[in-house]
């Protein structure tokens, strides 16, 4: 009995995660899972960060712009432009409307057809760009007004392109959430499968630690600390590579503003600090789990 109630006494003082020998593949797999597992939700983040950049871009840009064409003979061209531009100036809502000069519709159809497209040749409409104030126009009122005295208008208040766009980006954010879900949920399976592991391979130094007095709790304090601590290093690990990757993507200037910059811009980059420690909360939760369950399971 003297030889037991010293271990006693002693055991439960002695730092935890020195009481259990260090595993050998287990320690590699959990630095490894947690480091490839935040390098790709460093990219989740950044999708998710452009897509909501992306969406406030496209919503801003559609939602106070119109465009009036007008398809009339040559003749009439000119006739029917000026009357669409006085009925537009004299509609509430509008606050300001132009007619778009023939080098600029070259330049919109430009990157679909090139830049040595001849527009003057072609029988392009012309096109009036609308401007609207924050309380913008009736388009209902508008579109009778305009087929009254400018039959040859067509009013696009960019409706339906503005709502397919916002409904896109707003599935690219919701995809890159399902991402960080399924990266959290990934790792915290491996990590839960190294821990059994480990604990597997020193079920006899479980059970002479449960001899000399040590506690199931103390035991898996030993393995949650060793785990957790792993998952962080690793993460932080991943984290930083993901973060210099995302350094090298593309902006929205190399890609015409169409991808309204990749990555991450201003505080968006203290999000992803928090991968490692949100990491080292996941490998901490499933390790403790696992011990918990697999100690009321050893004999």
């Amino acid at each position: 009995m003297t030889i037991l109630s010293a271990p006693r006494a002693i055991a439960p003082e002695m730092p935890p995660d020195r009481v259990v020998p260090p595993s050998g593949f287990t320690a590699h797999l959990t630095v490894l899972v947690a480091a490839a597992m935040a390098f790709l939700a460093v990219f989740a983040l950044a999708l998710g960060a452009a897509a909501g950049r992306l969406a406030e871009r496209w919503d801003a840009e559609l939602a106070r712009t119109a465009t009036l064409r007008i398809s009339a003979p040559e003749g009439q061209r000119d006739a029917q432009t000026e009357a669409a531009l006085r009925l537009l100036r004299t509609t509430p809502g509008v606050a300001d409307a132009r007619a778009m000069p023939v080098d600029e519709a070259q330049a919109l159809l430009e990157p679909w057809f090139g830049p040595d497209l001849p527009v003057a040749a072609l029988p392009i409409p012309q096109l009036i760009e609308i401007t609207t104030t924050d309380a913008g126009f009736d388009p209902i009122g508008l579109r009778a007004r305009l087929q009254a005295e400018v039959p040859g208008a067509v009013l696009d208040d960019h409706t339906r392109w503005r709502a397919p766009l916002i409904a896109a980006a707003g599935r690219l954010r919701f995809f890159g959430g399902l991402a960080i879900a399924l990266i959290t949920v990934s790792t915290g399976a491996m990590v839960t499968l190294a821990a059994q592991a480990a604990l597997a391979a020193n079920g006899r130094v479980i059970r002479v630690l449960r001899q000399v007095g040590a506690s199931d709790r103390y035991i898996a304090r030993a393995f949650v600390r060793r785990f957790t601590l792993r998952g962080l290093l690793g993460a932080a690990a991943g984290t930083g590579a993901g973060l210099v990757a995302v350094l090298f993507l593309p902006g929205g200037e190399s890609t015409g503003g169409l991808l309204a910059g990749l990555g991450f811009q201003g505080a968006e980059w203290l999000v992803a600090l928090f991968i490692p420690l949100f990491a080292a909360l996941v490998a901490w939760g499933a390790t403790r789990a696992a011990a918990l369950r697999a100690l009321r399971t050893l004999s």
